[in-house]
């Protein structure tokens, strides 16, 4: 083969090519606003929006209750509260005692439990473990009246045991303070439960046998062992118990306990006297908020790691028949116990409105209750409040929520703690503090509404639901978030991808299921709000639990518990899938291990 030699010329210089990549500087500033995460301005591109919005819709509304507190009359109002006659005291050492005594109750029951089922088997076992959180899916108000129906004066235990016994009165009716507790304790030890049970089930039992191999005795191995490992798990579900008792609104109401700041809030609210509701709404803030940060400073005083690298506990096997017998007998009656509510509102919810007078159970029964709700217009409408405020509260816990979460797990910046506060400020507010916050906020027009008033419109419930859910969406995201590897993320981005891209198609994707169990949670308890509801609800707007409210004081009780049952039904559902997704979330995680 011929190769061709190449022809000499005058020699030229090569033309100049353009370099399609711009100066530096320009590029640095290109990638500082199209999303590069390592641009120290980023974070603070991301989280002002959100800071905003948080400010606005819930730091801001809290500064407007107090301003409305002490606008017109100065510090006047809370010299009443403190010396006037006697009922704010009151009301304020009643929430308090009820709080602590709800979160003693519950406490023992739920640790109780947790102890029994996950260190012991026993017959019957397995069916409580099965229906241990049925309290969980009973919304508030709708628990709060199941109990009224089976165990207050009217109820159907006590009515039933007189008609056994053949008394004058009602047999061990529990009325006031009594009663709220009961609510209380039945609604509430499942945060016990579950906090204790995921600590005993991760606890390793070389440590207790070490105590014991040395000669401790079981009362100090509780006290000197077990107590301090659990500290961590009894101060989460104490302060979520106490948080909950002290915004309790619906037991004190049905169980005619007025001495409450809840119910003090929603009397002075009533009557007009939105300074003095202010008033009981602030000194009920800082309570909580002081709670908060005193439980946080307790669980922080110490490490409760166990340094050992043992097994998790096995069950003890109960041997001795009697015991066994008796462990039988006590799941049957538990089982009981727990499924009463539930089946006293499904049973009412089929009786019809006005007959159940002095029976036990109610007389006639009929499937008009859900025939009516569904083909009614004025019935079905707060069926289609609750869902479309539910639904667009939700949306925005979502949006907000993981913007939120991401921010505060994986970028640095200023007030990084700050924004985590904020978030769970509205948590730690009771539902009541919450709805006057936004009346004090948004009865006139500001900038965060537009110029326009809020109050005694649509939006104002949707808002009132996004604030005090939006928790439950950011924690659920920021736990996913947590178990996620960022090199997955950086390995996006180092391919050329933008923060939005990998963002929404790597983290986004990976924090899917923790999302939509948040998701799923806000939603359904926007369905079943009540507290803040029905204080700032109108005639238009209200929702399905305000509606169950008026139904019973209209002594509609068959047609309030069709709402009701409605509701217990959404909550199981979203509980079934809740569940498959934290499985689904386990399973992708331990693959993920595995493969690493």
């Amino acid at each position: 083969m011929t190769t061709i030699p190449a022809t000499p010329g005058p020699a030229t210089t090569a033309p100049a090519t353009t370099d399609p990549t711009p100066p530096a500087p320009r590029r640095r500033l290109a990638d500082r606003f199209a999303g590069g995460t390592g641009s120290r301005w980023f974070p603070y591109v991301l989280v002002f929006p959100l800071a905003l919005v948080l400010f606005g819709y819930v730091v801001q509304p809290m500064f407007a209750t107090f301003a409305e507190s002490v606008g017109v009359d100065g510090w006047e109002n809370y010299g009443t509260f403190l010396t006037g006659d006697g009922v704010a005291r009151s009301a304020l050492v009643t929430s308090l005692v009820i709080s602590a005594a709800s979160v003693v109750l519950c406490g023992i029951v739920g640790v109780a439990m947790a102890f029994l089922l996950k260190r012991f088997s026993f017959p019957g076992r397995r069916l409580i473990e099965a229906i241990i959180l049925v309290p969980a899916a009973l919304p508030p108000l709708i628990g709060a009246i199941s109990f009224q129906l089976l165990y207050s004066e009217t109820g159907i235990l006590p009515r039933g045991l007189q008609h056994l016994f053949g008394t004058a009165e009602p047999v061990l009716p529990f009325s006031g303070i009594a009663g709220v507790l009961v609510v209380h304790t039945f609604t509430m030890y499942p945060f016990f439960y579950l906090s204790a049970s995921a600590a005993l089930g991760g606890m390793d039992p070389s440590v207790e046998e070490a105590a014991y191999n040395l000669g401790a005795g079981r009362i100090r191995v509780w006290r000197t062992v077990l107590l301090p490992m659990l500290t961590p798990a009894l101060v989460s579900a104490s302060l979520l118990v106490f948080m909950t008792s002290l915004a309790s609104y619906t037991a004190p109401l049905l169980f005619g306990v007025d001495q409450t700041m809840t119910m003090q809030i929603y009397i002075n609210r009533t009557n007009g006297d939105l300074p003095m509701a202010s008033t009981y709404a602030s000194v009920l803030g800082v309570v909580s908020i002081l709670f908060l940060l005193g439980m946080r400073w307790y669980e922080g005083r110490r490490s409760y790691r166990s340094q050992s690298k043992g097994v998790a506990a096995h069950r003890r096997e109960v041997t001795n028949p009697l015991g066994r017998w008796l462990a039988l007998v006590a799941s049957l009656l538990a089982t009981a116990v727990l499924l009463a509510p539930v089946a006293t509102i499904a049973l009412v919810a089929f009786s019809q409105d006005g007959s159940w007078t002095t029976e036990v159970v109610p007389a006639a029964y009929t499937t008009k209750n859900f025939v009516t709700i569904f083909s009614d217009p004025d019935a079905f409408e707060p069926i289609l409040n609750s869902l479309q405020m539910s639904l667009i509260a939700t949306v925005g816990c979502v949006v907000f929520g993981v913007l939120v979460a991401y921010a505060v797990r994986r970028l640095n910046f200023r007030g990084r703690g700050l924004l985590d506060v904020a978030v769970m400020l509205a948590w730690a507010l009771p539902g009541t503090v919450v709805a006057i916050n936004l009346i004090s906020a948004f009865s006139t027009g500001n900038a965060f509404s537009l110029g326009q008033v809020l109050i005694g419109t649509f939006w104002i419930m949707p808002l009132a639901y996004f604030v005090r859910f939006l928790p439950l969406v950011f924690r659920s995201s920021s736990a996913t978030l947590a178990q996620i590897d960022p090199s997955l993320e950086e390995a996006a981005r180092n391919l050329g991808a933008s923060w939005w891209r990998a963002f929404g198609t790597v983290t986004l994707r990976l924090m899917l299921p923790g999302v939509l169990a948040g998701a799923l949670l806000a939603f359904v308890h926007g369905v079943g709000e009540f507290v803040a509801s029905v204080l700032i609800y109108t005639s238009e707007t209200a929702p399905i639990s305000v509606e169950i409210n008026n139904r019973m004081y209209s002594f509609e009780i068959g047609t309030a518990a069709a709402y009701g049952m409605l509701q217990v039904i959404l909550i199981f559902v979203v509980m079934v899938v809740s569940g498959r997704l934290e499985s689904g979330r386990r399973s992708t995680r331990e693959a993920a291990q595995w493969t690493a």
